[in-house]
């Protein structure tokens, strides 16, 4: 314990690194096991929607029509922010919201949250993450 103690006085820009970058990690896993209750990677997605999910795509309609996962329902983020009314009759089933990173569908999910919806899901990484593992993607 000396040695360490002796350490941090002789070399207190090291040490001060050190607990930086301790705190960066410290903070970056607790952001990733907030995100990782209700966030669900694309191989998950597929599996939930054959067991009943609902994909809601959060994007713009002129992206959704550009492209967008098979079966997708595209109710635009400011409407879910407006109240998720659009939403209300599939308030009883899971739902997996999509966006073109995952940002907008972590608000899009805890917006829900807050309006009584209980198993709301992210696709983590979104449309990008989908197009990375070669899954299909429809246009209209």
């Amino acid at each position: 314990m000396d040695r360490l103690i002796n350490y941090f006085t002789n070399h207190p820009l090291l040490a001060g690194g050190l607990v930086l970058m301790l705190l960066v990690v410290i903070a970056s896993e607790a952001r990733r096991r907030g995100q990782g209750a209700t966030s669900v990677a694309p191989n998950e997605a597929i599996r939930m929607m054959n067991d009943g999910a609902v994909l809601v795509d959060v994007r713009a309609p002129n992206l959704f029509k550009d492209g967008h996962i098979a079966g997708a329902r595209n109710v635009p983020g400011d409407q879910i922010a407006d109240g998720a009314k659009s939403l209300e009759k599939l308030s009883g089933k899971t739902l997996i919201m999509c966006g073109d990173d995952g940002s907008t569908a972590g608000a899009a999910v805890r917006t829900l949250e807050r309006a009584g919806f209980k198993s709301v899901f992210s696709l983590r990484g979104g449309l990008a993450a989908w197009r990375q593992e070669n899954l299909p993607v429809v246009r209209d």
